[in-house]
């Protein structure tokens, strides 16, 4: 009887966990489908402000209580928390929702997803990783989908690459430079106190560019429907997406929490569809099956190793 009840539990909470996986990967794409329907209506800088500055104001209570336990915890770190912030926030913010003039959400998606490779790769000529002959077929698989997303799904005469795919793919890379440099800077505090950190640093590389929008444009950056837009990137894929993502990282490990990377594609396309009506054509689906096989095969003995 015990054993039942044990075996139910453990059901219960694998269920509870893939559901909680699923609603981080929502939460999470939720800002690309954000970025391609209020594409050229809502100034971009203006939101990835607003974006991180709710975050830094709702992770505040965090910050203030790490820096009160140990007041001396970020000292000499300033530039290393100035970088992270304008990697992951500030090249992350604005310039993905410029790509969502040009390229589709789904492109979005699938070109963000590839960032683990590059992480790889970055620590490998750090020396903290090797790469043995799997690695590198998977990346030469998941890069080969990439290059059929870009490349393949431009239809205009003339235009190899859109200029939405390119900011994707320099958001990709910030976003890998970010994820590396993150768990070295801050040391000491909790996860969401540094995302914080990371965040005010973000929303202040972002202000100039917004004070900028906002005086050319304050129709389209100061009304009722930006506001909305404003609250949402703030709290669904910025406070929440980040709260759930440590909390399943505590619960279930990092290893199991990186299904929200793999689900992330399959939610932005079903998203796409029921939101923008944008449904993923033949070179999506091959490209995103290669790209996320490709990452599946380079990933899966670190993953294997971490269990």
């Amino acid at each position: 009887m015990n054993e039942l009840l044990g075996k139910t539990a453990n059901g219960m909470r694998e269920a509870l966990g893939l559901l909680g996986f699923l609603l981080v990967a929502t939460a999470q794409v939720s800002n690309m489908i954000l970025a391609r329907g209020v594409a050229g209506t809502v100034p971009p800088f203006t939101i990835a402000f607003f974006r991180w500055s709710i975050v830094a104001v709702g992770l505040l209570p965090l910050v203030v209580i790490a820096f009160r336990e140990n007041p001396g915890v970020v000292r000499g770190q300033g530039l290393g928390i100035a970088a992270a912030g304008f990697l992951g926030m500030f090249v992350c913010g604005g310039p993905v929702y410029i790509a969502g003039v040009t390229t589709s959400a789904i492109n979005l998606a699938l070109i963000m997803a590839l960032s683990p490779l590059v992480v790889l790769l970055i620590s490998f000529l750090l020396g903290v990783e090797t790469i043995d002959q799997n690695k590198v077929v998977g990346m030469l698989v998941a890069l080969a989908g990439a290059a059929l997303i870009i490349i393949g799904g431009q239809h205009s005469p003339g235009i190899a690459v859109s200029p939405g795919d390119l900011l994707a793919l320099l958001a990709m890379l910030a976003w890998a430079g970010y994820t590396v440099l993150q768990n070295r800077v801050g040391q000491g505090l909790s996860f969401l106190a540094r995302i914080g950190l990371f965040a005010a640093a973000g929303a202040l590389f972002s202000l100039p560019f917004a004070l900028h929008e906002i005086w050319t444009a304050p129709a389209a950056a100061l009304n009722r429907h930006a506001a909305l837009v404003y609250l949402f990137a703030g709290l669904v894929p910025g406070l929440f997406a980040y709260s759930a993502y440590a909390y399943l990282g505590s619960a279930f490990g990092a290893v199991s929490t990186s299904l929200s990377l793999y689900l992330g594609p399959i939610v932005s396309a079903l998203l796409s569809i029921v939101f923008l009506g944008e449904a993923p054509t033949m070179v999506h689906l091959i490209g995103g099956a290669l790209s996320l096989s490709g990452m599946w095969w380079s990933l899966r003995t670190k993953a294997s190793a971490q269990r």
